[in-house]
């Protein structure tokens, strides 16, 4: 009974916050929306080991911690106005833990930026390992009607269908969270102020990606550039889930948006900031998500789908840390001149014509 104790008190304190005389919460400028640490099963983790986290606490002074018992880890916060939340890794984590912090009665969002920036599997077609995507089209790969690839009918594709419907070939119905479309100015605007970052390069993603003959976007370099997202809570790999994640993203954007990344938080992030706008607390317009590459959705040339889960061996390499940097790398851009334009940002977004 000690940890539900535990909770109960901590829940009687944030009441008190906003009972005892603290009228006025803590205006937030951003929130840097990340995933996941390395010590992510310790119970007591504090979002400042080698993980997503790490690098924008350690680096943008976040020294002032805030319990947050209702979501996933404590909130850091520096005196800039810059607030990083640990959602948890899959869509419930981050729905459950982005509604608790937009409820929160300490602090002010209804001004503030988001940037979901975590890693993510990329489409050799497009770009490759260590690359950072800004999304334009969130789309979610959970939401479906199912059937076994073992039993679809012939010239099917493959089994995942629409929702409501009842064949691959039709088009999707009413949207009720497959996909989200972010404000395309704010997109637009963050890519033009990164894409001439130059992203730190390796020995082992230049070693593993000169692999990937006949994929030229993703032999390159690491890169900056416009990229969308299918999100699923169920983390997924091969050449056939590609095809798949491929066409998905066309038929959910009506062919307006391009797969990229795969990523497990992004649906779940944004039906919690599509409902958080009811209440004005938040603005999902003033919404970024950058994804940075830190492995590849398809197998290397030679290896089968099942052995390109094998990180680590020769099969796969997982190049996590060098996405760890290219987040920071580029994202931080965006944060710095969020804050440092705070007097023109705070009042106008950049995304407005």
């Amino acid at each position: 009974m000690i940890k539900p104790a535990k909770a109960l008190l901590a829940a009687f304190a944030l009441l008190g916050f906003a009972l005892q005389g603290h009228s006025d919460p803590i205006p937030v400028k951003v929130v840097i929306v990340t995933t996941f640490e390395n010590d992510y099963n310790n119970p007591n983790g504090t979002g400042e080991s080698n993980g997503e986290a790490s690098r924008w606490i350690e680096r943008l002074h976040m020294s002032k911690v805030y319990p947050f018992p209702a979501g996933f880890r404590p909130l850091h916060m520096n005196s800039d106005g810059v607030l990083e939340i640990m959602t948890g890794m899959a869509t419930a984590r981050a729905a459950a833990s982005t509604m608790a912090l937009g409820l929160d009665p300490r602090f002010d969002l209804s001004k503030a930026y988001w940037i979901l920036a975590g890693t993510a599997g990329v489409d050799p077609l497009r770009a490759s390992q260590g690359s950072a995507a800004w999304a334009e089209w969130i789309v979610d790969g959970d939401l479906t009607n199912y059937i076994d690839p073992r039993e679809i009918p012939k010239g099917w594709p493959d089994g995942r269908i629409p929702w409501d419907k009842t064949s691959p070939f039709d088009e999707p119905g009413a949207n009720i969270g497959q996909f989200y479309h972010l404000d395309p100015g704010l997109v637009h605007w963050a890519y033009a102020l990164t894409k001439n970052v130059v992203i730190p390069d390796t020995d082992g993603m230049r070693k593993f990606r000169a692999n990937f003959v006949g994929f030229p976007e993703g032999q390159k370099p690491p890169f900056v550039l416009i990229g969308d997202t299918l999100t699923s809570a169920t983390y997924w790999q091969g050449t056939l889930a590609t095809e798949w994640a491929r066409r998905w993203v066309k038929l959910y954007t009506h062919g307006a948006g391009t797969f990229v990344t795969s990523a497990c938080e992004e649906t779940g992030f944004m039906q919690s900031m599509t409902f958080l706008a009811k209440t004005g607390r938040v603005d999902p317009k003033r919404v970024l998500v950058l994804r940075a590459a830190s492995d590849y959705c398809v197998p290397k040339p030679g290896v089968t789908s099942a052995e390109s889960l094998q990180y680590g061996s020769t099969n796969a390499y997982m190049a996590e840390n060098e996405a760890f940097e290219s987040l920071y790398a580029v994202g931080s851009i965006v944060v710095k001149e969020w804050v440092s334009g705070w007097d023109h940002y705070g009042v106008t977004s950049p995304g407005m014509p």
